[in-house]
């Protein structure tokens, strides 16, 4: 066993951060050389449980689950910040032409390897990616975050009309490869396989069909995709769909809706939309910061809670902006505070926090293994540095509540607060 002592931040079930300012966290390899989360709590009481333990003191510092991005585009890390009137001219000008180059898997394996890093610099230790509808994209994802032990899910982009040369795929081979793809990944190490259509213009109705079946073959993988992200691309999803009620309801009309399914961005939703994803288990990744850049519009948090349907936050990458949770979270407490109706929402940090750790990771069906310091969950974890900066020494040395402590890290936050990222099989 190895223990940890210093402040700790960890989660109880009704969402709530329970915090511990002088804290102990016990960590130990379970029946499958996993280190877990063997005992958590107060050093005064859990200390004495523990005599002759070896204890590495880590004084002034938090330590806090790891991050959980539900959704991120691993080729799109070269084209942030790019410049462009939306979301269609944005994959035109620069997605497509950045993504045709994954064809080659040197290139791949750079980006992969760059890309896995900028995750572990910012506390990010789980995440569900994109790939591009090149195999040999998946594979190098793949093969770099297995080296590092992370826990992340990907899978090779659906995309067979309406897309350019070099990206578009063909019907039965991309459901061949899917397939191929799936059975030599899921389930190694910590490895998970996303069907993944690239949203619903780009697929044929038989790519999604494939899609669909597989999906129902293999209960236990993810779906990823993208629904109700923009005004036009939501027109031009009613002209490809005329027989649809909604964007939403094409991926149920072809069994893409169910546990571990995850849809980004659901911003220009109805009601009928709402209970669709309750009462299929569908679940939303939130993605402020691209939703911001790209002029999308903003999730409606009311509704949602209103309708119950589960969420978390993501980071996007390269619609949004940065790989840093800390500005995820203060851009939805942004969207929270702006986007709604009426007197408009305040998100409070215990919640922002919850939705990128805890809440993220129940959302993906991941609740009790990732995104939490409890009893039993999977040892990844950060150690934060409050006084990372002068600002942010100053602010949270003041702080008077937990509250209080939190939001000044969300605000003035970014990847120096994360002074060490740990990984559970890498202990």
């Amino acid at each position: 066993m190895k223990a940890y002592r210093a402040a700790i931040l960890r989660f109880a079930d009704d969402q709530t951060a329970l915090y511990e300012e002088d804290g102990l966290l016990v960590v130990g390899r379970n029946s499958l050389g996993t280190w877990v989360v063997q005992a958590v709590g107060s050093y005064r009481t859990l200390g004495p449980k523990y005599p002759g333990l070896t204890v590495e003191h880590l004084p002034g510092r938090i330590l806090a689950p790891g991050f959980v991005d539900m959704h991120i585009h691993y080729p799109q890390t070269d084209i942030i910040g790019a410049p462009a009137d939306g979301l269609l001219p944005w994959l035109e000008n620069y997605t497509f032409p950045a993504e045709k180059r994954f064809s080659s898997p040197a290139y791949a394996a750079e980006v992969a390897a760059f890309f896995i890093a900028e995750l572990l610099r910012n506390g990010v230790t789980t995440a569900l990616a994109f790939a591009t509808s090149h195999p040999s994209s998946v594979n190098a994802l793949f093969t770099e975050a297995q080296s590092h032990r992370m826990r992340l899910m990907t899978g090779k982009v659906l995309q067979d009309r309406n897309s350019p040369d070099g990206v578009r795929d063909e019907t039965e081979q991309s459901l061949i490869d899917t397939e191929d793809l799936l059975q030599r990944w899921h389930g190694v190490d910590r490895l998970g396989y996303a069907i993944t259509p690239r949203f619903a213009p780009t697929s044929s109705p038989e790519q999604l069909r494939g899609a669909g079946e597989l999906a129902a073959r293999y209960p236990d993988v993810w779906v990823q995709s993208h629904v109700a992200e923009n005004l036009g691309e939501i027109a031009w999803v009613k002209e490809l769909f005329p027989d649809a009620r909604s964007y939403l309801e094409v991926y149920q009309d072809f069994g893409l809706l169910r546990p571990r399914a995850v849809y980004a961005h659901c911003i220009h939703f109805d009601a009928t939309d709402r209970a669709l994803m309750r009462d299929s288990g569908t679940v939303a990744a939130i993605s402020p910061t691209s939703n911001l850049f790209l002029g999308s519009g903003f999730f409606d948090y009311a509704e949602a809670d209103r309708a119950g349907f589960r969420y978390g936050l993501a980071s996007d990458v390269g619609g949004g902006t940065s790989f840093s949770p800390f500005h995820t979270m203060r851009a939805a407490y942004y969207v929270g505070r702006e986007g709604q109706t009426k007197a408009g929402l305040s998100l409070g940090p215990q919640q922002l926090w919850w939705q990128h750790t805890a809440g993220a990771a129940a959302a993906l069906g991941l609740g009790g293994v990732v995104g939490n310091l409890a009893v039993g969950c999977e040892a990844d974890f950060l150690v934060l540095n409050p006084q990372a900066t002068p600002l942010l020494a100053r602010k949270t040395s003041r702080a008077r509540s937990l509250d209080e402590l939190l939001f000044g890290c969300i605000i003035l936050g970014d990847d120096r607060l994360v002074e060490r990222t740990v990984i559970s099989q890498a202990l």
